[in-house]
């Protein structure tokens, strides 16, 4: 069945089937993008008397020997002769039908790694065929796939994709001559070199992604990406968003509201912060809805300048809401606005999916008539029932963590149509260049690259699990000194799969070692109330310890904690220990981070967690803890749930092809602006149905 056929029939799929719309192979244009993970030499045979150990090949011979092994698992063990020498196959795990195929007298080719040992050479579990059926002259692609959906079915959709798909070029010579391609190197020509590549064509070429093949592929997709980004721009530039007219300037004339708050803040904004405040201001004064990433490191400060948009869009008349991941997180947005916002006359709401259906309900109607001119909480906010009044600007914290359905229902708030708010999103996680080149080119990008005065440097530790001990002394000496600690665990509790040490257990072994002290427990299974308790206790400071998960990562501020242990710190991306140990420094006395790894043999360090601690040890700075975190991880996991819908770069990588990044950011508008059916063409043929999370 084709591609095209498994969208529009309306017979019962067959399990192949199932797979191929599993991994959104529907399109043939799909199937001919859907690229081998690897490639397997059966064009060639080798003789047995010159196999090196450990390696990959293709053998035929006569089977001179077939029985089943009863002692023990069961197995099927085969011996095949070549005329150099013989090889045991090894099958564990057989049906009657391959013991037919290997019997003795029977000619085959066996694929696999042959093994050397006291017995001879042997191969385990190899593919095998009749030796009669014809050599191929192109390499074997391997594929990415799903239970249900073998190799041989994959490789004829993926042939039926290639010829059924237009795979008409929509860039001209000149444009690939720009990156050094050839024009002989056409889309179909490339796809389908890289679907059968020729045994000639060097294999580290096809591994690298160097061969031009993929080069010119690589292009293509970074292409449609900035198309797209552009493209989303574009048609935002043609929405209108309320004007809300305002100043920073203190007691200004007409809008005083942001003024006033920075009149009353207990401490002067940075020049960074003045900045960016600045930026945002003149974006809510245009008709065109502002789409603006703030980004600034642990502590820069951004909830202040989240507060001063909000008053802006206040003064105006308008409601703003602010939504955060966590209830947690939430929470301490809406303590600071309220401190700073209310003695100014700002009615403040509150929405979380915790509340009690007569605190929610009082909620809903301070929202829906315009009385609650600021709305804080979680993603309860975007749910239907909350009816805003006149919603102007969305502020999204830790944007990451939302998905892209998420972001479009707040900012369809407003009421649709050719109206939307305003939106600002922002991260504590630092963007590098090339992720913000590529996945944020439709944000206008503010950066709070200044932290304010009196953060002291947090000194960064990395410590092996034998001298927990140590690490227990030095809680006791912060106590003592009238500091408080935090110790991060990444499991809520035992689990067969991780031999972790888990937050319920760190919790029993320091209240038992600090019997004076009062260590709290907190996770994200606990009902929000006792949450809120936990909370209270270690902000007033009568809590000495919190043991938590990686609930308090962000938004928790506790001047007086200066110390931050992280159980287990090699399970812990990189942006993650970051925002932990952010949650110290932030008083005026000294701070430190001890990052506890474990040491037993099955748990040695693999060379990407000893990159991270590494990296922890070596730099403070938010941006280039950004930068090495995109090189050990990549995009995916560095965006997180942005990607919710999206597209992926499936074939470029940003580290490496950062002159083709900019190739394509250069060529986007050309391409756009002279000839605008070949643009559409190409984002359509690469994006398909996934065009809706540009619009977020």
């Amino acid at each position: 069945m084709s591609a095209r056929a498994l969208t529009s029939s309306s017979t019962p799929l067959t399990g192949p089937q199932r797979g191929l719309r599993k991994l959104g192979l529907l399109r043939p244009i799909d199937l001919a993008l859907h690229l081998p993970l690897r490639y397997e030499d059966e064009t060639c045979i080798v003789k047995l008397v010159a196999a090196r150990d450990g390696e990959v090949l293709q053998i035929e011979g006569v089977v001179t020997a077939c029985e089943v092994l009863q002692r023990g698992q069961r197995q099927l063990l085969v011996t095949l002769d070549d005329g150099s020498d013989t090889c045991t196959l090894r099958f564990f795990g057989f049906y009657p039908s391959q013991q037919k195929a290997l019997a003795v007298g029977k000619r085959i080719r066996a694929r696999g790694e042959v093994k050397g040992g006291f017995l001879g050479l042997q191969m385990m579990h190899p593919t095998h065929r009749p030796a009669d059926d014809p050599l191929p002259e192109a390499l074997t692609p391997i594929y990415p796939t799903v239970a249900g959906l073998p190799q041989a079915y994959l490789r004829r959709a993926v042939q039926g994709g290639l010829k059924q798909a237009d795979l008409t070029d929509t860039m001209a010579p000149e444009h690939l001559a720009a990156i050094g391609l050839h024009a002989d190197w056409t889309l179909r020509k490339a796809l389908s070199f890289l679907h059968n590549p020729t045994p000639d064509v060097p294999l580290a070429t096809l591994e690298d992604r160097s061969h031009p093949a993929w080069q010119r592929l690589k292009a293509e997709e970074l292409l449609a990406q900035q198309l797209s980004q552009l493209q989303a721009r574009r048609a935002r530039a043609d929405l209108r968003a309320p004007l809300l007219k305002g100043t920073l300037s203190h007691g200004a004339a007409g809008l005083p509201l942001p003024g006033k708050l920075l009149a009353a803040l207990p401490f002067a904004l940075t020049e960074a912060q003045r900045r960016v405040s600045e930026e945002i201001a003149r974006d809510l004064a245009s008709q065109a809805p502002m789409h603006r990433l703030l980004q600034g490191d642990v502590g820069s400060g951004k909830t202040v300048v989240a507060a001063l948009a909000g008053a802006i869009c206040i003064e105006a008349g308008w409601q703003c809401a602010l939504m955060a991941p966590t209830e947690i997180l939430a929470e301490q947005h809406f303590r600071k606005l309220i401190g700073w916002l209310e003695p100014l006359g700002v009615k403040t709401a509150w929405l979380t999916g915790s509340q009690k259906v007569k605190e929610r309900r009082a909620m809903l109607a301070l929202i829906a008539s315009g009385a609650a001119a600021l709305v804080v909480g979680t993603h309860a906010i975007i749910q239907d029932k909350v009816a805003f009044k006149n919603l102007a600007l969305a502020i999204v914290d830790e944007q990451h963590r939302f998905g892209v359905a998420q972001r479009l229902a707040l900012r369809n708030k407003l009421g649709g149509g050719m109206q939307e708010p305003h939106l600002l999103m922002m991260t504590a996680t630092p963007i590098p260049r090339t992720l913000a080149m590529s996945y944020y080119a439709d944000l206008d990008v503010s950066t709070i690259d200044q932290l304010p005065p009196g953060r002291t440097p947090i000194i960064t530790k990395v410590v092996s699990d034998a001298r927990r001990d140590e690490v227990i002394e030095r809680i006791r000496a912060q106590i003592e000194q009238g500091r408080q600690v935090y110790w991060v665990c990444p499991l809520i509790e035992e689990s067969e799969a991780l031999d972790l040490i888990n937050v319920t257990q760190a919790h029993a072994q320091l209240s038992e070692a600090l019997p004076s002290v009062m260590v709290g427990l907190l996770h994200s299974r606990m009902p929000m109330t006792e949450k809120k308790a936990v909370m209270a206790l270690f902000a007033s400071g009568e809590m000495g310890v919190l043991v938590s998960t990686t609930v308090i990562e962000v938004g928790v501020d506790v001047a007086n904690a200066s110390l931050m242990v992280v159980e287990h710190a090699e399970r812990f991306g990189l942006s993650q220990l970051h925002q932990l140990r952010g949650r110290v420094g932030r008083g005026a006395a000294a701070s430190a981070c001890v990052l506890l790894y474990a040491t037993g043999d099955a748990q040695r360090l693999g060379e990407a967690a000893r990159e991270r601690l590494k990296a922890m040890v070596q730099t403070h700075d938010g941006f280039e803890i950004a930068r090495r975190d995109l090189e050990i991880r990549g995009p995916g996991e560095f965006l997180g749930a942005r990607q919710s819908g999206a597209a992926l770069l499936r074939f470029a990588d940003l580290a490496a092809d950062s002159a083709l990044l900019e190739w394509a950011r250069r060529l986007a508008p050309v391409l756009l602006d002279q000839h605008p059916a070949q643009a559409q063409q190409h984002v359509v043929r690469w994006l398909g149905g996934k065009l809706e999370y540009l619009k977020a």
